[in-house]
């Protein structure tokens, strides 16, 4: 793994923005560089790339494995979850409500093992970057390389398994910087390449029609199978909320309810008691940091860094936020890699139950939030 120097194609940023990637001018930057920085990129060995793979894709197992563990011994109040929602998450896990995707966040160095840092599996976003637009520079700047990425291809075929001949993808209109609805702009028309029929609106323009009792759009049709960029964990706190639960019986939304334990940083703690010691994990606890000297405080809810504490060498270090009155989850301090003044945290994402693609984000301070820097990575021989 290395960090390598370059030189941005020319008029790059009307090349990102004709890929989709439009939001990156509204990112306010504090470190002095483009949010999309193709001036640098990573270097992985086909062999580090295998080993993440593999990494990954266990992780993901072992997060299956505390979904079952928190439904069988209703565990649901360690990640603060209402008891009105319990029954509803249950059955929704016995049903198998399909899922699309997720992403893990990891520390890694190429020399250690990769540490999971978090799991952003309900409403994960730089897909587009992952995805598309690092892919188009690969090919524009260096095609005789390959590249850890087939999440294009992962999307097309997990939309086509699971098969719903109409489907709604949904932003929320409070987000800004039109993030979101690039997101989902870009789910939409990979779930139309795999052939569904899709449209794309506000999740504030859904409407509850009380005689059908049914959920339905701005033309008043009713909304079989929704896909919302929009957290569980917002959904069940809305006027709305019971209604939305109550409709998942029919037409599960995606992602499933279900991911509201994974979507939970309690899910943390839960994977290291289950699998204590793992090469992949840190530990983590629930009832405060116990052993750890180092340790990282995380709202079970938190969101882009936010509200979170670093204690480490004697020093505490604090971000801003509205999170944390639902509780924290105390985590080891993993600081991340050194690589020229920055810091990268690998994102790598999980289409279906597989591995299917990196994304990288740098930062010069100790945590990454949402407007780190995404470069892009190559595989070389």
């Amino acid at each position: 793994m290395r960090r390598v120097q370059g030189q941005a194609r020319p008029g790059w940023q009307t090349l990102v923005e004709e890929q989709g990637l439009g939001f990156h001018r509204h990112v306010e930057q504090g470190e002095g560089r483009p949010y999309w920085d193709e001036s640098v990129h990573y270097s992985f060995s086909l062999a580090e790339v295998e080993d993440l793979e593999r990494a990954v894709e266990e992780l993901h197992d072992m997060c299956l494995r505390v979904v079952e563990h928190v439904v069988k011994k209703k565990r649901f109040a360690e990640f603060g979850i209402a008891d009105w929602l319990h029954k509803p998450i249950t059955r929704s896990w016995e049903r198998k409500d399909p899922h699309v995707f997720g992403r893990f966040d990891l520390c890694y160095d190429g020399a250690g093992h990769a540490k999971l840092l978090e799991y952003n599996a309900d409403t994960p976003t730089s897909l587009v970057e992952a995805s598309v637009v690092q892919w188009f520079w690969k090919q524009d700047t260096h095609p005789g390389c390959d590249q850890w990425n087939s999440i294009h291809e992962a999307l097309i075929a997990r939309w086509q398994k699971i098969g719903q001949h109409r489907v709604t993808f949904a932003y929320t209109g409070d987000e800004e910087s039109g993030e979101d609805v690039m997101n989902v702009a870009y789910m939409a028309d990979v779930a139309a390449q795999a052939g569904l029929a899709t449209q794309v609106m506000q999740i504030e323009d859904i409407g509850w029609e009380t005689g059908l009792q049914r959920f339905v759009d701005s033309q008043e049709q009713v909304i079989d199978t929704l896909f919302k960029l929009y957290p569980w964990e917002w959904i069940v706190t809305d006027g709305f909320g019971p209604s939305a639960i109550e409709a998942q019986q029919a037409t599960p939304w995606v992602e499933p309810l279900w991911k509201m334990i994974l979507s939970n940083k309690a899910l943390l703690a839960l994977l290291w008691e289950l699998f204590p010691d793992h090469p992949n994990l840190l530990p983590a606890y629930l009832d405060g940091p116990r052993e750890l000297s180092s340790y990282v405080a995380k709202p079970l809810l938190g969101r882009e860094g936010a509200s979170m504490r670093i204690v480490a060498a004697g020093e505490t270090v604090t971000t801003p936020g509205v999170y944390g009155s639902e509780g924290y989850v105390h985590q080891e301090f993993w600081p991340l890699p050194d690589m020229d003044g920055w810091r990268p945290v690998l994102g790598a994402w999980v289409v279906g139950d597989e591995a299917a693609g990196l994304g990288i984000r740098e930062t010069k301070g100790l945590i990454t939030d949402n407007t780190s820097s995404f470069v892009p990575h190559l595989i070389e021989g």
